[in-house]
């Protein structure tokens, strides 16, 4: 198998099928960085593909044959694209080398002597976040891979001539197992991505792997709250360092003071007083992954005040609890949240937050993830005070299940389910006041409501 590393050299030619994307459009820059000729194609315009073209990489739109260009060396393609995509084919037909994203981000990592990779299955995009913070603070000039907008870096990547990249790694399709990290963070395990994965026990297995990657000398960095990641590493043959909210935990907080969106606390380290904390993003999760992230910043030898003031710096990560604006003094608020642990995560913080009524906008996130957590979704969904359920966002599927949400919403009393963004958008106009949160929440393309509501 030709491993991606060969083409990592100036001069040499790619393609990027898909370059549109968050991961692939950080990559493309990352790439045309280190004097390789880049170009893509995409099916649809946007503002990556226009900030792509600013910097001089050529993208066409629409996948042609023909926008492969005879002297190109290889092709990376996203999950999304398969193999019957007529530029893959092109390709194959050729004897053009075609590889996966996550190959050709695993190559890149292997040039960096720090390589921090964050894992889990919530929380990654805030805790990637949060690490380019600390590093930029402790003036590493990180490489960054996130997988959303971070204000700080103005996108969701950053080429950098430090000796550390820092990179949101995913299990889905076992993404992760083609990246080497140093230090890998293990967030939190629970089942997800069931359209992949068997079971809970499958999704443990490919975590236990990615653990393994790390090499002799590295770290793994441990949720010592959650059961299903401490099983899944034990007798780990690597450092492991753990984090949590007691102090069994090697890196632990306390004297946690929340105050609206603020928190305040101190950070131990083995018993002794690391550095204290003030975080401008709410809830008990975001001290769990600061935590994360410190425990990861102490692996690679950053001194507290980085980690203090990395934090104290960070207002959060786009679509992570994302302020919008105000609607006839209802504040309006975007989540990515698509998993159940996530939707719990989020409504504990807004409970905290003592609006008079929560107004949830909901939007499921692929057929199979509703189906397979449909009771764990319902029993969030009874919380808030109002919800209002847009129809399932499909992605990369098809619907052979024959589900949709209004079966959602037949089993949380009150729920209404509107099938179109225009009716969703009018019911909040009707219903928006004074003392209101609204949260529109999904990973697909629910926040285009609050926009249109707040503009």
């Amino acid at each position: 198998m030709i491993d991606f590393s060969n083409f990592l050299s100036p001069g040499r030619k790619g393609h990027l099928v898909g370059i549109g994307g968050v991961s692939m459009s950080s990559l493309a820059e990352v790439l045309k960085g280190m004097g390789l000729a880049i170009t893509g194609s995409d099916m649809n315009e946007g503002p990556n593909v226009a900030a792509l073209r600013e910097k001089g990489i050529p993208v066409a739109i629409g996948h042609r044959a023909e926008n492969i260009a005879e002297d190109v060396d290889f092709l990376v393609r996203t999950a999304a694209v398969h193999d019957e995509n007529l530029e893959i084919a092109y390709a194959r037909a050729h004897d053009i080398p075609v590889f996966e994203r996550t190959q050709a981000w695993g190559a890149i990592s292997q040039d960096y002597s720090n390589a921090l990779c964050i894992s889990g299955t919530h929380g990654k995009t805030t805790t990637t976040s949060m690490c380019t913070h600390i590093l930029m603070a402790a003036d590493r000039d990180p490489t960054v891979m996130i997988g959303g907008t971070l204000p700080l870096l103005h996108a969701g990547h950053r080429v950098g001539h430090g000796n550390t990249i820092v990179m949101e790694a995913c299990e889905y399709y076992n993404s992760f197992l083609s990246f080497h990290p140093t230090v890998a963070v293990i967030l939190n395990i629970e089942a997800d991505h069931l359209d992949f994965f068997k079971d809970l026990e499958d999704v443990e297995h490919s975590f236990r792997a990615f653990a393994e990657r790390v090499p002799e000398d590295g770290f793994v960095i441990a949720n010592y709250d959650d059961p299903n990641t401490m099983s899944t590493l034990a007798g780990l043959d690597r450092k492991v360092i753990t984090f949590g909210l007691t102090p069994q935990a090697d890196v632990y907080a306390e004297n946690i003071c929340f105050l609206g969106a603020n928190s305040t606390f101190d950070i131990y380290y083995k018993g002794t007083k690391f550095t204290d904390v003030t975080l401008h993003v709410p809830g008990m999760h975001n001290v769990k992954n600061a935590l994360a992230a410190t425990a990861a910043s102490i692996c690679l030898g950053i001194r507290p005040n980085a980690v203090k003031y990395g934090l104290a710096g960070f207002n959060g990560a786009g679509r992570r609890f994302e302020f919008k604006g105000k609607y006839n003094g209802a504040d309006v608020y975007d989540d990515y949240a698509h998993h159940p642990g996530e939707l719990k995560a989020l409504l504990d913080t807004v409970e905290k937050l003592n609006y008079q009524r929560t107004v949830l906008v909901f939007q499921p996130h692929t057929y199979s993830r509703t189906a397979a957590l449909f009771e764990d979704f319902v029993e969030q969904l009874k919380r808030p005070d109002v919800l209002l359920l847009a129809e399932i966002f499909a992605a990369r599927e098809k619907n052979t299940i024959g589900i949709s949400s209004a079966s959602l919403a037949e089993r949380v009393e009150g729920a209404s389910f509107l099938p179109t963004f225009g009716e969703l958008e009018n019911a909040l106009r009707a219903m928006a006041r004074p003392g209101d949160i609204i949260l529109t929440v999904g990973a697909g393309d629910v926040f285009k409501i609050g926009e249109s509501l707040v503009k």
